[in-house]
């Protein structure tokens, strides 16, 4: 019974959304890319307790380096860098009340992931064509980020339910 009421409801759910799915890969895929998604460059988490995350990432995981705590006000967050050789994680403690992170760990209290960030080669050249297939910005304008270089976060609901931090790769010197 449950059976026959289930394909009678997911189809009608699924439809639109799958068809809407399609149609934004179809024309995603035509035409020559100005720019090409890059690697992973972190995965964030938000921690309740910066002290307690660095020392777990450190002395229990074994983590090959881990940054000292830097403060960064204009995002509202101290930071920490753990190095895996192939990516990074970035441990994120709010800094202040208004802090983003301070909102997240309310609804998280133990912490957890908050975004990910992946590298792009033109920041610029990604937000022209993200914005002109429906991905919404966060912001109007990259910001200066943790690494000294232009970041943008997309917005969730356009992403897959995920917040995603968009970074531009660091130039070859």
């Amino acid at each position: 019974m449950l059976g026959s009421r289930y394909r009678t409801i997911v189809p009608r759910l699924a439809g639109p959304v799958c068809s809407l799915r399609r149609s934004l890969v179809s024309q995603a895929v035509q035409g020559s890319p100005a720019w090409k998604l890059g690697r992973l460059n972190h995965v964030a988490i938000a921690v309740p307790d910066m002290e307690q995350a660095s020392t777990f990432w450190k002395h229990v995981m074994q983590a090959d380096s881990v940054s000292e705590s830097v403060a960064m006000p204009e995002h509202g967050v101290y930071t920490v860098f753990v190095e895996l050789g192939n990516t990074k994680i970035e441990l994120l403690h709010p800094y202040g009340v208004q802090s983003p992170i301070a909102g997240f760990l309310a609804k998280n209290v133990s912490g957890g992931i908050h975004h990910i960030c992946l590298e792009v080669p033109d920041i610029s050249a990604a937000l022209e064509t993200l914005k002109a297939h429906g991905v919404r910005p966060l912001s109007d304008k990259p910001k200066i980020g943790a690494h000294g270089l232009p970041v943008v976060f997309l917005h969730p609901k356009d992403c897959g339910g995920v917040l995603t931090e968009l970074e531009e790769k660091r130039s070859p010197a």
